[in-house]
């Protein structure tokens, strides 16, 4: 990746709606020579797929918890079972107090404790500690 790649994505991950005519104006390019650099980005895996960033208060979920998961054994092989339960938009496995890190959004704490019981049938799982977050200062991409 050059420069004029990470600041096409940069471009995209600010506003993925911009045409290639727009992007490679910004990067000096034409929006041919712009469309084929970010084929092959997508082609190499560096932009996995194009989305929208919502306002998640806005969709009902105001509740954003971070769960840390404690497996009594490898939980690497937990993401199927996780990623079932809708809530959780986010698991990591980590080094540290935990063997599992989730985001979990949620429209209140009632449907939190929902998601935490629904996290404990996961085999494997045998404890959780949650962290309710209770204003989000900022969010971003790295570019």
């Amino acid at each position: 990746m050059d420069d004029i790649d990470r600041m096409l994505v940069g471009l995209l991950q600010e506003d993925a709606t911009r045409s290639y005519a727009v992007l490679g104006k910004a990067v000096g390019l034409s929006s041919g020579a712009a469309h084929e650099r970010v084929r092959k980005l997508r082609e190499r895996g560096v932009i996995r797929r194009t989305t929208v960033e919502v306002d998640q208060e806005a969709l009902g979920r105001a509740v954003t918890a971070y769960v840390l998961v404690d497996g009594g054994s490898w939980m690497g092989d937990a993401g199927q079972a996780l990623a079932a339960v809708p809530e959780v938009e986010e698991a990591h496995v980590i080094a540290g107090p935990a063997t599992l890190l989730l985001k979990v959004r949620t429209t209140g704490t009632r449907e939190l404790q929902d998601v935490l019981r629904r996290i404990f049938q996961v085999d494997g799982v045998t404890g959780t500690q949650t962290v309710v977050v209770l204003e989000t200062l900022f969010e971003r991409t790295l570019k």
